[in-house]
């Protein structure tokens, strides 16, 4: 089966970026690939989920 497709958006909570990306769900964590903000934050970041149909 599949993984399930879905719309992330990261907001970075120290300079206030925003990405808009597609994932997959596996095994309850989403991946999107994302590492880091482009100001080199990876760990204060607000993730949001969108389902896509």
């Amino acid at each position: 089966m599949e993984a399930a497709r879905i719309k992330v958006t990261i907001r970075c909570n120290v300079c206030g970026e925003k990405f808009v990306l597609r994932g997959r769900r596996e095994k309850g964590s989403i991946d999107t690939g994302f590492k880091q903000c482009i100001c080199n934050n990876a760990n204060d970041l607000d993730i949001e989920e969108h389902s896509m149909f």
